[in-house]
């Protein structure tokens, strides 16, 4: 058995670029890209903050109270979360990913993905900047031309997976 929860959600995409995630625990959260990297978010449980995506898949959400948590993305449209003792994995059901995930569930093998790699309980600073420059030094190499090339407000490929959680 799981010591974990499940949770799925869909993505929107709206015309002013934002994205609309509905969960199926019944939150919906609107999700806006901001310069530098962060996205802005805020749900209809009166939560809001950022998610910024440090490196190596680890992503650091920090709530407008000062809390923080982390995520690692898993690949397949699957992001692990640990706040406190509470285990989430979510998965995108949007993405090709996420939808493979399901299928692969529905015939019993979804054994096939592997263990879920869960991300750190914290970091201190010096460790999330080792994380950053990891991810500047991965996007300088991919992008050939020494920085990150992508639009602030494209949601695509949003990782190096291209598959992830945190757009």
């Amino acid at each position: 058995m799981a010591d974990y929860t499940t949770i799925t959600y869909r993505d929107e995409l709206l015309p002013d670029e934002s994205v609309k995630r509905s969960y199926n625990d019944g939150t919906t959260e609107w999700r806006q890209r901001l310069p530098a990297g962060l996205v802005e978010w805020q749900d209809t449980r009166g939560l809001s903050g950022t998610d910024e995506l440090l490196g190596d898949g680890v992503v650091k959400r920090t709530t407008s109270d000062g809390t923080v948590s982390y995520g690692k993305e898993q690949g397949y449209g699957r992001t692990a979360w640990v706040n406190g003792a509470t285990r989430v994995l979510t998965v995108n059901e949007t993405s090709l990913g996420g939808r493979a995930v399901n299928m692969l569930a529905t015939i019993g093998a979804a054994g096939l993905l592997g263990a879920v790699l869960w991300p750190p309980t914290e970091l201190n600073l010096a460790e999330e900047e080792a994380l950053r420059e990891a991810r500047r030094q991965q996007s300088s190499g991919d992008s050939g031309s020494g920085g990150d090339t992508r639009s602030n407000c494209s949601w695509d490929n949003d990782n190096e997976a291209g598959d992830g959680d945190f757009g």
